[in-house]
């Protein structure tokens, strides 16, 4: 049996285990460089995973404002419809307003002039405030800056005032022809039944006779109820009963 030289076999040995220790080194390095590339594949496929989250989140979010636009879309289209009908209809009410105010002019003129025939044999009272009156209401119908409503108002208006000078009293000063001289006095109308006067003096008093169309004298016992009945349309009395002739019509 041949003897192994100690310092060959140690040679050998350290041989064998440089060796051994440089693949193990290699497959270290090796190692190491896959982790690090399996952590940046791992940090890019993070990354996209993210990405994609992030697209997902959007695309659901952009589905659901298209979803709200086509409801929103929807109801504008009904309310487009029904503006058009509403317009439809708003045209054909303007066609019907321009028949109409073609005709209720002609009615207006005619409840003028009808107006007009009315205070005119109507007894005589505040004759100049209702002439008036009626000639503003004649002028206006003339103006183009005056819309149709606001004539009609108007119109109506003269008529309203000329009602209720039938339920009223009232006591007014003007001046009247008596015996060819003029003369101040007190008129007391009471609706449209009496109109009465007593000179401011109070000598002398009358009332008007719808059927003769002219004044005619009271004796002296009717002063003191005309002047208690002016007084009353003054509000300077309570309410009470009057005792004057009445003028009845047959």
């Amino acid at each position: 049996m041949k003897c192994v030289n100690p310092l060959l076999l140690a040679g050998l040995l350290a041989t064998a285990t440089s060796v051994q220790a440089n693949d193990l080194n290699q497959v270290i390095d090796k190692s190491s460089a896959i982790n690090e590339s399996a952590q940046k594949t791992q940090t890019k496929i993070d990354s996209i995973a993210d990405s994609m989250q992030s697209r997902l989140q959007k695309f659901k979010t952009l589905n659901k404002e298209i979803d709200g636009l086509a409801v929103y879309n929807a109801q504008l289209d009904k309310q487009i419809s029904n503006q058009l009908d509403e317009m439809n209809a708003i045209n054909a009410s303007m066609d019907q307003v321009s028949v109409i105010e073609r005709q209720i002019t002609p009615l207006m003129l005619r409840m003028i002039t009808g107006l007009e025939q009315f205070v005119a044999l109507d007894i005589p009272f505040l004759p100049k405030e209702r002439q008036a009156r009626i000639a503003s209401i004649k002028e206006m119908m003339e103006r183009a800056d005056v819309t149709s409503s606001e004539k009609f108002r108007r119109v109506l208006e003269a008529y309203q005032v000329e009602v209720d000078y039938g339920r009223t009293i009232e006591a007014y000063t003007a001046l009247l022809d008596i015996d060819g001289k003029e003369r101040e006095v007190d008129f007391l109308r009471i609706g449209r039944m009496e109109l009465l006067y007593v000179t401011r003096d109070g000598s002398l008093a009358g009332s008007w006779n719808q059927e003769s169309k002219k004044f005619v004298a009271l004796d002296d016992t009717s002063i003191s109820q005309i002047n208690k009945g002016l007084r009353i349309a003054r509000k300077q009395l309570a309410p009470d009963m009057l005792t004057l002739p009445v003028h009845a019509s047959e």
